[in-house]
């Protein structure tokens, strides 16, 4: 069982203080095994949403089909690098139905989000050069379906641009451990008014506005687990990933993939 001593709520959505029945989404991870899921049951979570890096859809789904139960159920979704890889800006796309690359211009990406009736989320707004900042989201306000208030890797600091984008954008706000190490599932997660069973459900509640309130868990060692996930991201935003898309050959994503078939020709960065 979850320590309710151990959480704070750091953004409310909901109509009311007490949602039932609800659903406990930790809303994007980037790991997933045995071990994670087991950790996130512990934690009390329903739903996890699985975006790894550099993934594609198919192999995501199979993923997340593999270590879904009648306990937990994983939501298979990309987060999409959009633009060049100095100045990309990540996007968080759940309820896809084809495959689309990273490093694509923005526009495509949203459009071709739109065209698949995907809910489009803004991980980590106006974290360093990998966010949405505030003109980007109010370009694309009406194509933005909820915004991260609380991103368990981060500082209060940090996610404090994306409760006042929420705020001044009217967009629903989410919650998540941004897990990349294991240790961190189940640190913050989004609390929904309503019973979500499937992948289509988290769609729907997203899409729709449902009422939610945005949770994490709280005291030193929540504050402990930031700083590790965070010295974490140093490794893995530089060399970590530099490594991997240029000097390890075409990553799975890369828009001139033959998987893409040339789809997306137009619209690539690279």
């Amino acid at each position: 069982m979850t320590n309710h001593a151990a959480i704070s709520s750091t953004d409310v959505t909901a109509t009311s203080a007490s949602l039932s029945p609800s659903t406990r989404v930790d809303m994007h991870v980037k790991i997933l095994d045995e071990r994670v899921v087991s950790r996130a049951k512990a934690r009390g979570i329903d739903v996890l949403v699985y975006a790894p890096h550099f993934e594609r859809l198919p192999d995501i789904r199979a993923k997340a089909a593999e270590f879904s139960d009648d306990e937990l159920l994983v939501v298979p979704a990309r987060e999409v690098f959009t633009g060049t890889w100095r100045q990309r800006r990540h996007l968080l796309a759940i309820g896809l139905t084809d495959p689309i690359p990273d490093f694509i211009t923005m526009e495509a990406a949203f459009a071709t989000f739109a065209r698949q009736e995907a809910a489009v989320l803004v991980p980590h707004p106006d974290f360093l050069n990998v966010s949405l900042g505030r003109e980007a989201v109010r370009a694309h306000a009406d194509e933005i379906h909820a915004i991260e208030t609380y991103n368990g890797k981060l500082f209060a600091g940090q996610n404090r641009p994306g409760r006042e984008f929420s705020a001044e954008f009217d967009i629903p706000g989410f919650g998540s451990s941004y897990a990349h190490l294991r240790g961190s599932i189940g640190e913050a997660w989004t609390e929904f008014d309503r019973e979500i069973e499937s992948a289509e459900d988290l769609v729907a509640a997203l899409r729709e506005g449902a009422p939610r309130r945005v949770m994490h868990r709280s005291g030193i060692g929540h504050r402990l687990r930031s700083a590790i996930e965070f010295a974490h991201l140093g490794f893995e935003n530089s060399w970590g990933k530099l490594d991997r898309l240029f000097l390890s050959g075409m990553e799975p994503t890369h828009p001139g993939h033959i998987a893409y078939d040339g789809d997306f020709d137009d619209v690539r960065e690279y």
